[in-house]
């Protein structure tokens, strides 16, 4: 078989294990897990499809310590233990939905669309395989930039951990966290550091097929694309969240960058009562 008939058929056995594990365990954060592990094995199988070829080898190597991270951040936070590993905003969605709907949305989305979106966003070393086309500076320069995304998504995690254990160490001790959510660090100029630079990284791995064939547009950008549209999606509801918890929230969206880090707008302050006059 060809190294995109594998990377199919894996696919395919992961979409239906994802599926019956949820149905099993009640818990649907089965793709989650697996989220950091699918594209190390994808792109690995497309190295070894190119005879390892220089290119492919270097993607591999990247998607790896990308995945490497990402394991280690989710296992810290608890996501491979079963029954405390489902990402919350599961729980929020299916308060909000009939059980039939969740049911439906479940098969469809989050086992079909996301394991289908997991290789499709592993697609460009599909194209840069195919090539043939020898490493260049391209390359260079292209994983520089992937570890410079990673080592930014490596820092909001570290930000974010950090600033969870100190709220539940306020917890612990019977205070009430203040403030509520991170607004510090990377967080300053970006709501969601993290989701920017995870972003980043996947369409610095699209330029690879750019850089292996000398054109701009292949049919592989697609996982970089929806990848974005589902952060974006993500992000709302996310935020939506954060808005019904913490009032002074709004306040943190109006003066901050959603996703790309930019300089914060200054903070708003209240006008000053006027003076009657004597």
């Amino acid at each position: 078989m060809t190294a995109l008939t594998v990377c199919l058929v894996l696919c395919g056995v992961l979409i239906v294990a994802t599926w019956l594990a949820s149905v099993i365990t009640r818990e649907y954060s089965w793709v989650d897990r697996i989220w950091s592990l699918a594209p190390v094995a994808y792109v690995w199988i497309f190295a070894a499809g190119s005879g390892f070829s220089p290119r492919l080898v270097l993607m591999a190597v990247l998607v790896t310590l990308w995945g490497i991270r990402l394991t280690f951040n989710f296992w810290r936070k608890g996501g491979y233990r079963p029954g405390t590993g489902e990402d919350y905003r599961w729980a929020i969605l299916r308060g909000r939905m009939p059980g039939w709907a969740f049911a439906l949305f479940n098969v469809g989305f989050i086992s079909i669309y996301q394991n289908a979106l997991i290789l499709a966003f592993c697609l460009p070393a599909f194209t840069a395989a195919e090539s043939g086309a020898p490493l260049g500076l391209w390359d260079v320069l292209l994983a520089v930039a992937f570890v410079v995304f990673l080592a930014g998504e490596t820092r909001a995690d570290q930000e974010q951990w950090r600033f969870h254990a100190w709220k539940a160490a306020e917890r612990a001790a019977g205070r009430r966290p203040n403030p509520g959510f991170l607004q510090t660090g990377l967080f300053r100029v970006s709501r969601h550091p993290n989701f920017f630079f995870e972003q980043a990284q996947w369409w610095v791995f699209y330029g690879f097929a750019v850089a292996a064939t000398g054109v701009w547009l292949h049919w592989t950008i697609v996982g970089a694309v929806l990848l974005t549209l589902l952060f974006i999606g993500s992000t709302v509801f996310t935020e939506s969240i954060s808005r019904s918890r913490y009032p002074e929230y709004d306040e943190y969206r109006r003066r901050t960058s959603m996703l790309i880090p930019w300089f914060p707008r200054p903070a708003h302050t209240a006008p000053a009562a006027a003076t009657e006059p004597r």
